[in-house]
């Protein structure tokens, strides 16, 4: 990959007002195709994103302040 030709198009492109920014990436990304929720779902995995959830706290009610199960 050339590394300067890539910073010098950013560079450009980052010139542009926002509009013509918008559009060009419109061109640029309509080829990309969307992932799969499979492939999310992996990706989420692989990346430990949700473990947090793991240690979450108890959730209590406000009207009997008891922890639900």
């Amino acid at each position: 990959m050339n590394v300067q030709l890539v910073e010098s198009l950013i560079q450009v492109i980052l010139s542009l007002a926002a509009d013509e920014q918008l559009a060009l990436a419109g061109k640029i990304l309509k080829n990309i195709p969307y992932p799969l929720t499979q492939e999310l779902v992996q990706l989420a995995q692989k990346g430990c994103y949700f473990n947090f959830l793991n240690n979450k706290p108890e959730i209590y009610t406000l009207q009997y302040r008891e922890a639900i199960a």
